[in-house]
């Protein structure tokens, strides 16, 4: 036992300083993501001579960013991946669960991590056009990165469960593996049944079990290229890296960064405080507050955490006292919280984008409509629920509380229109906006707020990384999945069904919208649009549903599937943001949710909603 303890604190001391390291570079390559943009910007509109190594360079930082984001999210455990099902184990249980999770996480981290250094050594005869250096300089993120990764596993596994536990769970992983090893001459009988094998049953069984989103599509993806095709699996390496290195999802860190910001410097507080000073006396007047707070939010930030972290504990402790219930609350903030999921800058869209080719411009300006409609839906049926709320504790704001409400508002509801603005005119990509809105941001906190907190600097930017890390790890591994059903012809048979659906468009809506509340539910919204944008925006091409339209059905519904329970994601996290219970939001946030589909109803049965701003670009 004492040789245990003894190994269980070097484990924590090892974890402490290389974590600590990982961190540290992570957080300063955001920091130089920022600069490298904003110069880039400042340089081409400004100074109007570009810097045309600038790009490369952000490119370059970027897989580094993404791995070593991915490698300090392994460590603190903040992966996404599905806990429903395992919330009602017994605690030993759950703990052991998770265990076999780490397990499963280092078993393909392992097995990718070969691939990964001959995927670097082969781009090393690369020369980068710009800086005219050897790709291997980029490459060489990925088995860095696994191998941290890896690291981080072991560490966690060491730490969190005891010895009997990590053997066991690792006993069981390497047995599920030499199984599925064995039975490889007999998957290659099998044909397209492989597909429903390990993209269905492998895939359903270890997000069930509360492995990592990420790593789920990986082991996947790795058992089906080679226990039943004659591929390389080092190709997994190289979708891993194209997934991960599109410049347009650079905006993912920066926008998360700038969620945190406008929490730190108090601009979302400003904006609460202004609607509350309008609506706050009337009935329902907090819900109405919570819903357009989230609204103008969501236009900043485009992270949903940020946006409810950002707007709960402001108004939950007024709206407590007049007498909404826990419950309600959360219920709603939930359901507010899929009403925005198009107003840009959602990550979903910038993500839509990058997989697809659908313009980001042309997603940011057709995304607003769809979230008023949906934020309409919210607001009659609050009308309807708050027909009787107690306002004997309520205040009317007089003009001049209102007026001075709007002045200290105004810098924070200018900001998602001159991101936009930024955007359309041409000012600044869809990658390099979030600069803008970086710098814009502190400014207004420094000289307008007088309130920026540089301790929590470093932390917002570890977190960023963290979050980011996981996301972008996701969507390396989606990827891969996505291209190994390609290459199988399941993405021919697919388009060839839902193109042959009776009833044409609308049933291809239907059907879409069926299917992606239920991914939603499951995968959360980036790694299911991944997955499968690819192989359904060109079938909705096909039957006439116009790009710009399709998506904004698709993200309405996977926010639906993802803010609503019993397997959302989203439901839970604003259950921990309100510090309620689960299971009191279960009633109240039914209501919600057949608002939600009714605002979703009318989207897709009028297209001009989602396409009206954009018809004449």
């Amino acid at each position: 036992m004492v040789a245990v303890a003894g190994a269980q604190r070097w484990a924590s001391a090892i974890d402490r300083a290389l974590g600590g390291t990982i961190e540290v570079v992570a957080a300063l390559l955001i920091a130089a993501e920022m600069a490298i943009l904003f110069a880039g910007v400042v340089f081409r509109y400004v100074l109007k001579s570009p810097l045309v190594w600038s790009d490369e360079a952000a490119s370059i930082l970027f897989l580094w960013l993404a791995s070593l984001g991915a490698a300090v999210a392994f460590r603190r455990g903040d992966h996404m991946r599905m806990t429903a099902l395992l919330a009602g184990a017994t605690p030993s249980r759950r703990a052991f669960l998770d265990a076999v999770a780490i397990a499963a996480a280092l078993a393909f981290l392992l097995l990718a991590l070969g691939p990964a250094f001959d995927y670097a050594r082969d781009e090393a005869s690369v020369t980068t056009p710009a800086l005219e250096i050897s790709s291997a300089w980029r490459a060489a993120a990925l088995p860095v990165g696994l191998a941290l990764m890896a690291l981080m596993s072991l560490l966690r596994l060491f730490k969190q469960a005891g010895w009997r536990a990590a053997l066991g769970a690792a006993a069981i992983v390497a047995a599920a593996c030499v199984a599925l090893t064995l039975l490889g001459p007999a998957f290659r009988h099998l044909g397209n049944l492989n597909l429903l094998v390990f993209f269905v049953g492998v895939t359903a069984a270890t997000v069930l079990l509360g492995v990592p989103i990420a790593v789920a599509f990986g082991l996947a993806t790795f058992g089906f290229l080679a226990l039943t095709t004659r591929l390389p699996v080092s190709v997994i390496v190289g979708r891993m890296d194209e997934g991960m290195s599109h410049l347009i999802l650079l905006s993912v860190p920066l926008f998360v960064f700038l969620g945190l910001l406008i929490e730190m410097t108090g601009m979302a507080r400003a904006m609460v405080a202004f609607l509350a000073s309008l609506l706050g006396h009337v009935r329902g007047g907090l819900s109405y507050v919570l819903v357009g707070a989230m609204f103008l939010v969501s236009g900043i930030s485009g992270s949903k955490v940020a946006d409810m972290a950002a707007v709960a504990p402001v108004l939950f402790p007024e709206m407590r006292e007049r007498g909404a219930r826990p419950g309600d609350l959360v219920a709603l903030l939930a359901a507010s919280g899929a009403q925005t999921e198009t107003i840009p800058p959602s990550l979903v869209l910038i993500t839509i984008g990058s997989v697809t080719g659908v313009s980001i411009a042309a997603l940011f300006a057709g995304g607003l409509l769809p979230g008023i409609v949906m934020a309409i839906a919210l607001c009659t049926l609050i009308r309807l629920r708050n027909r009787g709320e107690d306002l004997s504790r309520a205040r009317r704001a007089t003009a001049p509380e209102v007026f001075r409400a709007l002045l200290a508002a105004l810098p924070a509801i200018a900001l998602p229109f001159l991101i936009r603005a930024a955007v359309v005119e041409g000012v600044a990509t869809a990658t390099e906006v979030s600069t803008l809105g970086i710098a814009y941001s502190a400014l207004a906190g420094v000289l307008v707020y007088r309130r920026m907190p540089w301790r929590r600097l470093r932390p917002a930017l570890v977190d960023t990384a963290a979050l980011s890390g996981a996301i972008l790890f996701i969507i390396g591994t989606a990827t891969a999945m996505a291209w190994s059903l390609t290459q199988s012809g399941f993405s021919g048979r697919l388009a060839a069904a839902m193109a042959a659906l009776p009833g044409g468009a609308a049933m291809f809506l239907v059907v879409s919208v069926a299917a992606f509340v239920v991914l939603g539910s499951v995968l959360e919204g980036i790694p299911a649009i991944v997955l499968f944008g690819p192989l359904l925006f060109p079938i909705a091409r096909q039957v006439g549903v116009h790009e710009v339209h399709y998506a904004m059905v698709v993200v309405l519904s996977m926010g639906i599937g993802l803010f609503a329970p019993p397997f959302g994601v989203g439901y839970y996290a604003a259950c921990a943001i309100g510090r309620v219970d689960p299971k009191d939001g279960m009633r109240p946030i039914v209501g919600y949710v057949m608002a939600l589909f009714v605002g979703l109803a009318i989207v897709a049965a009028v297209p001009w909603i989602s396409t009206g701003f954009i018809a004449n670009r």
